[in-house]
């Protein structure tokens, strides 16, 4: 099952395990439990600490659950988590045989606290890159409350419980039986979800932050360009993200980032993270801005979150990205998760076999239908043009293949479903003006991003598309304000193009606070 390579490095890191562990399987006599029973002998090969037992009594088989020994284990996997789910095998191996996990100490104590009966499911597919930060979440929560019990459930493997539970999106977590929360989350995220008081505690805690030289808006990589090069200059840096990383968390391929030939969103938002924290920046995750209050006659400006803190800034670097655009259609939202779905990579498996249509003619609707055609049984894209706009080899690419077929001048007008599931799309020929239904079972969407910035309509001037308007330097109409990254009206939005945009925010606010009166207020209590 595992090469001599992987063999090693897993030997290396089974040197680790603190305490005897056991892996009890639940087996048939199926292909996939000869291959679960091979991987796990493996793995109990390398150590002598870890033993393999093959009489357990799980429903879902194959299935494995990891534990110490002597202990009822609380960290299962219904199907191989092999792929992007093999880190999350390793790390499930050390903590559970008492290996400390890499989080912060408050968040320790946080899940140690946590009282009551969790018994967290995600429903995963093996080529989802967002689905091992929900399951090394959960399972770390596991390792280290004996009140919370979690299982990765692989949905290819767990077709017939994936179809009553209606799940057509990856990850979705699952509490005691009912649905808790679907796609990418992180640990901090998790627990504020389940811990009810966290909110009110991380309000007051940042209600009682001193005021920032610079706060920046947004984590993503202009975010973190900003901060970086805001933080070199000594100044007291802040930055505040809904989640941290952005939109790149959920981008699968990196192949553009100049001196990074290969690499993939999540490893870079947790790169973008690490360098910010060589730093000494005040990081505040999971939270969202409601309001900017532009300071007036050298007072602070103000940004009010959603949890009724206010922080205080000198300048302010907005960097809130984008996101997905949606297509604002009768049945979008109502089976938005039950067939509509924004990422091809993440939640095509849950649609082999059938047919799906791709909305968007650009580069991202054109390699997502590449992606389905190879995975679902039918792939129609659809483009609003008369003519498709990707680039002329992904054109190629998908005209060879087989089960696609492309509607051109085709305006989606609404998508039907069953009251449970999408099972069509009615769109309106825009040559003919008649109007024309498709028998499917999945809607993925791909027509381009809207900037995160309505929370700012009246503040500042925005352009007719909702972008924040900046001069060279990054300022926006307020004074003391800047902005950068995909938020902006800079065109071309690229990940390389937002880090130089922020660096360069970064840097024109400096310079807009040594050329600058120190604020009223600041100056009082002097």
């Amino acid at each position: 099952m595992l090469d001599a390579n992987i063999k090693a490095q897993l030997k290396a890191y089974l040197e680790k395990l603190l305490q005897p562990i056991e892996l009890v399987a639940s087996l048939d006599d199926s292909a996939k439990s000869a291959e679960m029973r091979t991987l796990l002998e493996d793995i109990a090969s390398l150590s002598g600490k870890v033993s393999l037992l093959e009489n357990g009594h799980d429903a879902r088989k194959p299935s494995f659950t990891v534990g110490k020994v002597g202990e009822t284990a609380r960290i299962g996997f219904a199907g191989l988590p092999m792929g992007h789910e093999f880190t999350s095998l390793i790390l499930a191996l050390l903590q559970a045989s008492g290996y400390a996990p890499k989080i912060s100490d408050a968040q320790v104590e946080q899940i140690k606290s946590l009282t009551g009966e969790f018994r967290f499911e995600t429903y995963i597919s093996l080529s989802c890159h967002n689905c091992p930060d929900v399951v090394q979440a959960l399972n770390t929560m596991a390792a280290l409350n004996p009140n919370i019990r979690h299982v990765m459930i692989d949905g290819g493997l767990n077709q017939a419980e994936v179809e009553a539970r209606q799940i057509m999106a990856v990850p979705s977590v699952w509490l005691n039986g009912e649905p808790f929360a679907d796609g990418r989350m992180a640990l901090e995220e998790i627990l504020a979800k389940v811990d009810t008081g966290a909110a009110d505690r991380e309000a007051a805690k940042l209600a009682e932050q001193a005021p920032f030289d610079v706060l920046v808006v947004g984590g993503g990589p202009a975010g973190a360009a900003a901060a970086v090069y805001s933080a070199r200059k000594g100044i007291r840096t802040g930055v505040l993200a809904e989640r941290f990383g952005g939109q790149v968390m959920d981008t699968l391929a990196i192949e553009n980032l100049i001196s990074v030939p290969h690499t993939d969103g999540p490893r870079l938002g947790r790169a973008l993270e690490e360098h910010v924290k060589e730093y000494e920046v005040d990081i505040m995750n999971l939270q969202r801005a409601e309001a900017l209050i532009p300071g007036e006659a050298g007072n602070y400006h103000e940004v009010r979150l959603a949890n009724g803190a206010v922080l205080k800034a000198k300048s302010v670097i907005l960097a809130t990205g984008a996101r997905w655009r949606e297509l604002n259609v009768p049945g979008e939202q109502e089976y938005r998760g039950r067939g509509v779905a924004y990422c091809p990579h993440c939640d095509g498996p849950l649609f082999k076999g059938k047919r799906v249509a791709v909305i968007g003619g650009g580069n991202s609707g054109v390699e997502a239908a590449i992606d389905l055609a190879g995975v679902t049984g039918h792939v129609t894209l659809l483009e609003f043009g008369d003519a498709l706009r990707a680039d002329a080899v992904l054109q190629a690419k998908l005209m060879s293949l087989p089960n696609v077929s492309v509607i051109k001048s085709a305006q989606t007008t609404e998508v039907n479903g069953d009251g449970s599931k999408v099972n069509g799309l009615t769109y309106i020929d825009r040559a003919s003006g008649q109007s024309q239904t498709l028998a499917l079972e999945g809607v993925f969407v791909q027509i381009g991003l809207l900037p995160n910035t309505d929370w700012l309509k009246g503040t500042l001037e925005l352009s007719k598309f909702g972008e924040i308007v900046v001069d060279a330097r990054g300022q926006t109409s307020v004074p003391g304000v800047f902005a950068a990254g995909d938020c902006t009206t800079v065109p071309y939005k690229q990940i390389i193009i937002a880090m130089g945009e922020g660096a360069k925010a970064g840097l024109s606010a400096f310079d807009h606070l040594i050329r600058t009166a120190v604020p009223a207020k600041e100056a009082a209590a002097a």
